[in-house]
């Protein structure tokens, strides 16, 4: 009999595979980037519909097989269902998952970038927060955690509001990220430098991000 494997983890991807089954790319806490398979997902009624859609976040026991992993039994603490009806927002998470599922491995330590993934869905919908601030937090926090975060610029002047932001971005707990707010004109900064940071270090077209500027535009 196959033992059973536990872990705290976030759905990034989610494709529909033959008749009715799902296959799922899971961020977990202790397994890295892991793929598995819910069968007969799609069935109606199946008690896999929901909890292998895209940002469902809880506790999944997996059967471990040669290539991947197949879902046992799944216990989903947020579906994050306001993505569902707002477009931007939907928009915003899918490029955030794109970035994890770019950047992290199998069987790598990747609780940062889950614990990054899971807040940044939360931050969308703080009021205090506007999303264009959130986009750069997660930008410039997952170049951190991967360390490649070169911190604040050198080679121009830019607002103190824009270092100090800067520095506690690199510097700060996930847990405590999404714990201040931006002038209009370092946000504009902020905005720039990530853009900057981006292309130089993710080398990779992300699908969702057009997306994402086309709403935008």
């Amino acid at each position: 009999m196959q033992d059973l494997v536990t872990v705290t983890g976030i759905v990034i991807k989610s494709q529909p595979v033959g008749e009715s089954d799902r296959r799922v790319t899971i961020l977990t806490n202790s397994r890295g980037k892991v793929g598995a398979f819910a069968r007969g997902a799609r069935k109606q009624g199946s008690r896999f519909a929901a909890s292998t859609g895209p940002f469902a976040f809880g506790t999944f026991q997996l059967y471990e097989g040669r290539d991947s992993y197949t879902i046992a039994d799944a216990r989903i603490e947020n579906y994050f269902e306001e993505l569902r009806t707002d477009m931007e927002a939907m928009a915003l998470a899918s490029y955030f998952a794109e970035i994890a599922d770019y950047y992290c491995r199998e069987n790598n330590d990747e609780r940062e970038m889950m614990k990054l993934l899971y807040q940044s869905l939360r931050a969308l919908f703080a009021e205090k927060l506007g999303r264009r601030l959130v986009r750069r937090v997660f930008e410039l926090k997952a170049l951190a955690i991967e360390g490649e975060y070169p911190g604040p610029p050198t080679d121009r002047q830019i607002l103190p509001g824009t270092v100090q932001a800067m520095n506690y971005i690199g510097e700060s707990p996930v847990e405590r990220l999404y714990t201040f707010t931006l002038s209009e004109a370092a946000l504009s900064e902020l905005e720039a430098i990530s853009d900057l940071y981006c292309k130089r270090y993710m080398e990779h077209h992300f699908r969702s991000l057009e997306m994402l500027e086309t709403l935008l535009d």
